[in-house]
């Protein structure tokens, strides 16, 4: 085992069995979804919204953002096994439903571990549920690539609903092509973002997202935790947080040292990101905050 297997596993042996969603994987892509088919024609019978982004799939690819068509099924089943108890836990499906579970915020210790790569496959993935819809936040504020991505880092979003009670949460949201995908841009840059999303107005904002959709689940893409304070003012009302783990690169201090970050009993996750282990030949753990100090000092 490596020393990171050496600790996580260590983390999953401490944490509360119902206080931890199982994820894992050793992959970094998915295939785009198409939608169930009751949700389109529900879709298509809607008025039709002023503006749509148009996710181009070619596009995605071709920047490295989805995967290769040769590996699109594979990459499938992995995000099935991701996406699969996060979704369990959020809407109570054979298993306690955690505290504000469908919200669920995408991160990692350091750059460049694939937790955007991360969160749009993941986004695509879930959206081939047959009863479940997606919001995708951008809630890197600091570095909104997603909404660079989809062309609508000039449009208002996450910061600019919190700075003005006036913006409806509607106004903010835009639709997509992909039917039950939906998406909510950062907004536009503050200096004081960090104390923006810390705020109580903040805490309306995520208890509005929330609960808008019962059968939604928001997934926010976040900096990484040991980059800005953006991201851990971010992880404070989440209900779910998912850390990407690059495999064979993050060193076992610097996942410890990220999660210090993240409030006691959190519910957290670990996934295993670009690993070269066959299916089955991988950990899936999932694991709480609280037991943080124990495994540091193990």
């Amino acid at each position: 085992m490596s020393v990171i297997e050496n600790t996580l596993n260590r983390l999953r042996q401490r944490a509360a069995a119902d206080a931890a969603a199982t994820v894992g994987s050793k992959t970094y892509g998915a295939v785009a979804a198409t939608g169930a088919a009751a949700r389109r024609l529900s879709t298509e019978s809607a008025p039709t919204p002023e503006r749509v982004i148009t996710i181009d799939q070619d596009g995605l690819r071709a920047a490295g953002m989805l995967p290769p068509a040769h590996q699109e099924h594979e990459l499938a089943q992995e995000y099935r096994r991701i996406k699969r108890p996060l979704i369990n836990s959020a809407l109570g499906r054979g298993v306690a439903a955690f505290p504000e579970g469908n919200l669920i915020m995408l991160t990692s210790a350091v750059p460049g571990e694939g937790k955007t790569f991360m969160s749009l496959n993941l986004a695509f993935s879930i959206c081939r549920e047959e009863d479940v819809t997606v919001l995708l936040v951008d809630g890197d504020v600091v570095n909104p690539r997603i909404s660079q991505i989809l062309g609508a880092e000039n449009e208002p979003g996450l910061l600019d609903l919190i700075k003005d009670p006036t913006i409806s949460l509607a106004a903010a949201i835009v639709p997509t092509d992909v039917p039950g995908l939906a998406f909510l841009p950062a907004g536009r840059q503050d200096a004081n973002a960090t104390e923006l999303l810390a705020s109580a107005r903040m805490q309306a904002v995520m208890a509005q997202l929330g609960s808008t959709d019962p059968a939604r689940l928001v997934l926010f893409d976040s900096a990484p935790l040991l980059v800005t304070t953006e991201s851990q003012a971010l992880a404070h009302f989440a209900g779910q947080i998912v850390v990407v783990v690059r495999a064979d690169r993050t060193q076992q201090h610097v996942v410890l040292e990220a999660l210090e970050t993240l409030d006691e009993g959190k519910p957290v996750s670990l996934v295993l990101n670009q690993s070269l282990r066959q299916p089955g030949n991988y950990y899936q753990y999932g694991v709480s905050a609280k037991p943080r100090e124990q495994a540091r000092g193990s």
